[in-house]
């Protein structure tokens, strides 16, 4: 359970916008839907691979 101590003289919009980023942050909905449809543990392994590529090929064309 997410609790947020709204704090004196806070707006709502800053109390929200702290609970949404603490939400973000915990991966719940992410999970959620990951769970909608059930994924091959090979084909979710893949797509991590795959990301990390990406991830590292940004890194290396950044650095010159």
């Amino acid at each position: 359970m997410i609790i947020i101590q709204v704090k004196e003289n806070e707006s709502i919009d800053k109390a929200l916008k702290r609970f949404k980023k603490k939400f973000e942050r915990t991966g719940v909905l992410k999970e959620l839907r990951a769970r909608n449809f059930f994924e091959k543990k090979s084909i979710t392994q893949r797509t991590i691979k795959l990301k990390a590529a990406y991830r590292q090929k940004l890194y290396a064309t950044e650095n010159y």
